[in-house]
């Protein structure tokens, strides 16, 4: 970005940057004019800024929704927007080409376009109403009224004015989210570059399947339990023994197509760095008990979504209440939803409460096409691609074409790559580059085929039952997820809504040819066959990217589930818990057991190290596995575990020619890995391609706690006693524009203190990190809730930051020291409750 001199320049510059920072901050008590509102509405806020809106209407309570996003979040909400339509160039110049230009060419805000002509004129409405609350605060603020940067931005983008917000605006942040939450296609990746450089029995020990024998899957019943709500806990289901299928072998590509499929393996990196980690490794918990394991007879609902974090973070906090519900006006809701989005899209009404976490299904597909000119091979004849021209305004720079061919496939999404490359190279804005014959890549994904999602989420805001609820689940299309369920009337409930996509041939593991046509798609699986559950005799559910199904059940859902670390530590919890109150939900939320820890501990303390190292493997000696901040135990085991990775995998897996993306996680696959290669000591894998005089598990096993063991006494001091782990696993919450490439002062001002965080992958207490570059924490719970259905007013909820996006308001952090200890706030619903805690009262009039 070309932001040098800002603010740093002068002490007048540091005056302006006061001003500036002062004047963002709305107006949160008092009256405003709002045209076209046809009544007054309030907006309510506690303390931590969480707005409760009251409306007569539902135009009326959408817009004043668009109104308290637009004062809080509209800067987050602007750059958002410009993410999903490839047009972040337009305000911070050149270096963004190469996002605009992935995003262009998967054409996300072109979708979002096409979907709001799809919904149903209610929707229509209710998103009009929210961008014209949006719209009426922007025309009275503008620069540094909006948010400070604004200002900043100036200093690059001379003249931005922010556009109109729009329906599509909001639209298209689902593809963003779905983006996110897509694993398929990486997954086809790090199988395919790992079959192609490594002998067939070593990349399939990277691969080890889920362990069904250990596993409960999620739905035991595809078909769904359909039982009265049960008033006793009943045994746990008997877990599934059948093994997890074996692959599909992988599709005969020819070897000229490797360049392409490598060089496209690295697409995602050009949307890293302004949506955070995204893909494998990323989870979320959520479980819902039964009234008959609670202390008050009715069910609790738990929801806590893992994402990459960011300042201010992606939920954003809200009631929305019709001050008479009828058909006209029938919202009485309040959760969370995104910036930019009008609803909630988790939480609950004054009847049900719901949750999601994401599925992993096989939603998309790879295909290796055949091109030649204008034109690509499609079963045995010559189509020609499908071409849309698009232009990126470049601030600072001059306007660069963009031609986005398209197969019956998809968007080639490998012809981003030599024109984002030549930007990064050349520092400067190509013309359209020539594309010559031969092999391109396409992809085939759910989220880019229109469907009226949004219509969903509407739905479950006014949902009162499980048929309603499932109803608005069936409308729910992209991307594919676990909806947990709990009503008033005692029941719980599990859905997988989403399009799951039925194939000729093919599982999603493996890039596939599409000049044959063999794996195309033929339909979506019927919303009336995917898994669900009524009343489990469990007397609860739990989702935590878990298998959802047996491998029994006879539609391809996935093959690449992530583990069932959490699942089973949470059910076990749960089963040990006795009758759980809302306290009790909370506390396994904070759980930091490290299955991994459990398994390899054994070996380490059995392993013979030098004097070093010897004082350090002893703080393993009675360790319970558990990952506070503090714990000396978890600092030097994951150290090692860091280090056992390297060794083991990073080192030969770079030798092998594979990149970044077919490296290891922190995460539960590769606990996996390892823990089938313990009682295989000589494996190949315990080799050092970088140390060959390092063989077998003990020698491997030896250096990895040695240098662990040095490595920590440089960083951490001397006594292994004294070490912690939140010492080295920190967590710095960041603007993800200005905050990550603007000069020093801005970063200062927009980013927050570095935290100390306990947990881990793959513990309830889920977080992660990426092994390759350190401890940083990477993907976090982004929020946490428990929802109490025998009186909704004891629930409890908390957000990762607050619930402004202004760096000075006093509720930009203000959640985050709370979020940090596990702890939550109230969470007011009815309206004594509301206004109980009532700080600020804004009232719109028409």
């Amino acid at each position: 970005m070309l932001l040098a001199l800002v603010l740093v320049v002068s002490g007048g510059a540091a005056g302006y940057a006061f001003w500036a920072v002062r004047a963002s901050l709305p107006q949160l008590s008092g009256q405003v004019k709002v045209p076209g509102l046809s009544g007054d509405v309030r907006i309510v806020r506690d303390a931590a800024g969480i707005p409760q809106i009251y409306a007569g209407t539902a135009h009326d309570l959408f817009a004043a929704e668009g109104y308290a996003q637009a004062q809080d979040r509209f800067w987050q909400m602007d750059t958002q927007r410009h993410i999903t339509a490839g047009r972040l160039a337009e305000m911070f110049g050149p270096d963004e080409v190469k996002t605009d230009k992935t995003a262009r060419t998967m054409g996300w805000y072109h979708v979002a376009e096409q979907e709001v002509t799809m919904l149903s004129p209610q929707t229509r409405e209710y998103l009009q109403a929210f961008s014209d609350g949006v719209n009426a605060y922007l025309s009275g603020h503008s620069g540094a009224d909006l948010s400070v940067e604004y200002a900043v931005l100036g200093f690059v983008a001379d003249g931005y004015k922010p556009d109109p917000w729009t329906p599509a605006d909001s639209v298209s942040w689902l593809k963003a989210m779905a983006w996110n939450l897509n694993t398929s296609m990486i997954d086809q990746f790090q199988h395919a570059m790992l079959a192609a450089k490594l002998p067939p029995d070593a990349a399939a020990e990277l691969f080890p399947g889920y362990d069904y024998g250990r596993w409960a899957p999620i739905v035991h019943d595809p078909a769904g339990e359909q039982q009265a709500p049960a008033t006793a806990p009943a045994a746990p289901a008997a877990t599934a023994t059948a093994p997890a299928p074996a692959p599909a072998p992988a599709p005969a590509l020819p070897a000229e197509a490797a360049p392409a499929l490598a060089g496209t393996a690295s697409v995602r990196a050009a949307l890293t760095a302004v949506l955070g980690q995204t893909g494998t490794g990323i989870g979320s918990n959520s479980w819902v008990v039964a009234g008959s394991r609670t202390t008050t007879g009715k069910p609790m609902l738990e929801n806590d979504p893992h994402l990459a974090p960011s300042l201010p973070g992606i939920w954003y906090q809200v009631g929305l209440h019709c001050t008479k519900p009828s058909t006209d006006c029938p919202f009485d809701v309040t959760g969370f939803t995104f910036a930019g989005m009008p609803g909630v899209v988790i939480g609950h009404n004054a009847d049900i409460a719901w949750g999601f976490t994401d599925l992993g299904a096989a939603d998309s597909d790879v295909y290796v096409e055949r091109v030649k000119g204008d034109s690509y091979e499609y079963q045995g004849r010559q189509v020609p691609l499908t071409t849309r021209q698009e232009e990126i305004k470049v601030a600072g720079g001059r306007t660069v074409s963009l031609a986005v061919r398209s197969t019956v496939h998809g968007p080639l999404i490998s012809d981003t790559l030599p024109s984002a490359q030549q930007v990064s190279t050349d520092g400067k804005e190509p013309d359209v580059p020539e594309h010559g014959d031969g092999y391109a890549v396409a992809m085939r994904w759910t989220a880019l085929d229109p469907a009226p999602t949004m219509n969903a989420l509407f739905a479950l805001d006014e949902a009162s039952d499980w048929a309603t609820f499932r109803a608005a689940a069936e409308t729910f299309t992209s991307p594919v997820q676990n909806m947990v369920y709990a009503d008033r009337a005692g029941n719980i409930g599990y859905q997988t809504p989403g399009r799951i996509p039925v194939r000729k041939a093919g599982d999603g593991t493996y890039p596939v040819p599409g000049w044959t046509g063999d794996y195309d798609w033929t339909g979506y699986v019927p919303f009336d066959e995917l898994p669900t559950a009524f009343n489990p005799p469990e007397g609860y559910i739990v989702t935590a990217n878990n298998a959802v199904v047996g491998p029994d059940y006879p539609h391809l859902i996935s093959k690449d589930w992530g583990t069932g670390y959490r699942s089973r530590r949470i059910a076990d919890l749960i089963e040990k818990g006795g009758k759980l109150d809302e306290a009790a939900m909370e506390r396994i939320t904070q759980d930091s057991y490290s299955g991994n820890a459990a398994t390899l501990v054994p070996y380490l303390l059995r392993t013979e190290v030098g004097p070093q190292a010897k004082a350090a493997q002893d703080l393993l000696r009675g360790w319970d596995f558990q990952q506070p901040a503090d714990s000396a135990p978890a600092a030097y085991f994951n150290a090692v575990w860091r280090e056992l990775q390297q060794s083991a995998f990073t080192d030969r897996l770079s030798r092998a020619g594979l990149k970044a993306y077919a490296y290891p996680d922190a995460g539960g696959r590769w606990w996996d890995v390892v823990r089938g290669l313990l009682d295989r000591p000589d494996d190949t894998w315990w080799t050092s391609t970088a140390d060959p005089s390092v063989h077998g598990r003990d020698a491997m096993l030896r250096q990895a706690m040695e240098r662990a063991a040095a490595t920590l006494k440089d960083r951490l001091g001397a006594d292994p006693k004294s070490w912690r782990w939140g010492a080295l696993h920190t967590l710095t919450l960041e603007n993800q524009t200005l905050g990550t490439a603007g000069p020093a002062p801005v970063q200062w001002l927009l980013n927050s203190d570095s935290y100390e965080v306990g947990g881990g992958p793959d513990s309830v207490n889920a977080n992660s990190w990426d092994p390759q570059k350190g401890f940083q924490v990477i993907w976090v719970p982004s929020m946490r809730m428990v929802v109490d259905l025998a009186d909704l007013e004891r629930s409890r909820w908390i957000n990762l930051t607050g619930a402004s996006g202004h760096t000075t308001a006093d509720t930009y952090t203000d959640q985050t020291a709370r979020w940090l200890k596990g702890e939550t706030l109230p969470w007011a619903f009815g309206p004594a409750a509301v206004e109980a805690g009532r700080k600020d009262e804004l009232r719109l009039t028409p």
